[in-house]
This record gives C-alpha cells, structure tokens and sequence, in this order.
C-alpha cells in the first residue's frame, strides 16, 4: 500500500515538473510579437473575443472571464454556437483570439474566415507555427515545444501555458491602462473581492448623520446630541469648525460629578482622537477600529469633519 501511494506522489510530482518546464518556456515567447499584440488589444475600440474548442475553450472562457474583470472588455464566444448564429456578436471593431493546440480545429474555421471577411484581426495562441491559425493570424502566439505531462498526450502542459499566457496579456494590459484596486473593486462589487476594496467615503455618515458639538457646549446639549446620534459619542469642534476633540460614553461615566451637568464640552472631551481620510480603505479603517478597540472614526479633511464611520457600517457593507 505504502508503494501505491508513493507512486501516485512521484507521479504528481512528474506532473507538476512537466508544467514548470513548459512555463519557463514561455519567456522565449516575450519579445516584439508578443508587444504587438498587447498592442492591438490596447488600440481595441470594441471588445476582445476569445474563442478556442475544448480544452482550449474552457481556457478562452477563463481569460475572457480575467480580461472582463481587469479593465479589457471581453467576453467567450462558443465556436460551435458561432456557426449558428454567434457570429454575429463580433463586430468590426473587435479582436477576436483564438486558441488552438493544433492550430487545425476545424470549429474554429467559420470564425477565421468571418473576421477575414471584416478585416477583424486575429490574434491566434497555437502551438504549431505551420497551422492554419498561425497562417491565418494577424498576429500568431506560438507557444515553445513542452511535453504534455502524461504518456497520451492529454492536455496538461499545454493548457497550463495558455492560462500563464492569457494571465501575462492581462497583467501588461492593466499596467498599460494603469488599472488600479479602486477599478478592480469597480468590476467585484460583491463578496470578499468587492468588500476589499470599499472606500470609506462609500459606507461613512455623512451631514446631518455625524453627531457634532462646539467647545463651549453645555452637557446637557452634548448628552442629547449623543443621544439622537446612536454612536455612543460626538465630535468637538472650535469655532472655526476645526475637530479639537471627541466625548465617548466613556469619557461621560469618568468625569461624572456633582457640577457635570454645568460642565462644557471642552471640559469632558478627549483630545487630538485618531482620524482616517475618506480615500481609506474600510478594511484598513477596521484594522484601526480594531487596534484602538473603539467603535467609531471621524472622518477629515484638513481638520474638518466630512463623516464618521461606524464599526457596524462596516459589517453592513460585508468589510471585516
């Protein structure tokens, strides 16, 4: 038995040392040709189409899905639905990849000759420089010669290095347009991609929401400003509406007192509080919440207050 399983780790590990082989080869592949196709797609006023059968189209699916989620329009047409019909999503405007081990699957041919027809370019992924894709190509991707990783030749490396490649176009795609984590957020509006790059200015209080007093203002007002919040605290301003400090029911139960009630804001407040801009992450405001173990941030702009954020905000718009 000890035998059996060992074997079934040598061959993971044969395996996974055929993909690495076949994806140090792909550094042959970045040179000019590769640059003119990142290009192409850059100077794209349409949509990328990708399209590849089999194996190669469940990777086509896959980097149309990356592609459309970083910033380049893009989406997976089936080459046996686009002989009945799809062709007509790709327009003249467009380019089009296809994806292809052997540069001579027969499924793809409506489409070659469709975007031959518009003048649509092609950009091909091949493995096979002599193929009728490679020939056919504006500008063809010939991966370098890799064993697949098994005896049948079944795809393995092969479609390992068309994912690493499809993956290498996206990257160079977004650092040309400068796509950034507010873009990324943009495209993930939901789940924990999403939630990862929520802004606080997005989920903070905002005008009548934030519980603010001035300096000179009697306890009682403080306690039904407190009150009528429903934060457990309020800001402190001076009059020149500059943030000075905060009252937290904290504060309230350590300066309770026979005089409290005379006593003004300044007189209670805790000064110079801890403050995040609105441009913050919110899961780098929670990180804060966390650290100071509080409930709520005021929000700033050069001292004056733009919103307070409040730890259940947070949890409401799913950052933890």
């Amino acid at each position: 038995m000890q035998n059996i399983k060992q074997s079934y780790i040598d061959s993971a590990i044969k395996t996974i040392n055929f993909e690495i082989t076949g994806l140090e080869s792909l550094f042959s592949i970045f040179d000019d040709n590769y640059a003119e196709a990142v290009n192409l797609i850059l100077s794209c006023k349409g949509r990328v189409i990708i399209s590849g059968m089999g194996k190669s189209g469940h990777v086509a699916n896959k980097i149309a899905a990356t592609f459309a989620s970083t910033g380049t329009p893009s989406f997976f047409i089936h080459p046996g639905e686009a002989s009945h019909g799809d062709l007509g999503m790709i327009a003249a405007q467009d380019v089009v990849i296809l994806l292809s081990n052997s540069g001579e699957t027969k499924e793809l041919r409506d489409i070659i000759f469709y975007c031959k027809r518009f003048t649509i370019p092609i950009i091909g992924i091949v493995r096979r420089a002599e193929s009728e894709l490679a020939k056919n190509s504006t500008i063809a991707l010939v991966l370098p010669e890799a064993p697949e990783a098994n005896n049948i030749n079944a795809p393995t490396t092969s479609t390992t290095m068309m994912i690493a490649l499809g993956d290498a176009l996206a990257v160079s795609l977004m650092e040309a347009k400068n796509f950034n984590s507010h873009n990324f957020g943009i495209f993930h509006p939901g789940g924990k991609l999403g939630s990862a790059f929520v802004r606080v200015k997005e989920v903070m209080r905002k005008g009548s929401h934030i519980p603010m007093v001035y300096q000179d203002t009697k306890m009682p007002q403080v306690l039904l400003e407190m009150t009528s919040k429903h934060l457990g605290c309020t800001a402190v301003l001076n009059n020149d509406d500059m943030l000075i400090g905060i009252i937290t029911d904290g504060d309230l139960r350590r300066h309770i007192a026979d005089n409290f009630l005379s006593a003004s804001a300044i007189d209670i407040m805790t000064k110079n509080p801890a403050t995040i801009n609105q441009e913050m992450l919110a899961v780098e405001a929670v990180a804060l919440l966390n650290k100071r173990s509080i409930t709520s941030l005021f929000v700033v702009d050069k001292q004056k207050i733009v919103g307070i954020l409040h730890i259940h905000d947070c949890l409401k718009a799913g950052v933890v």
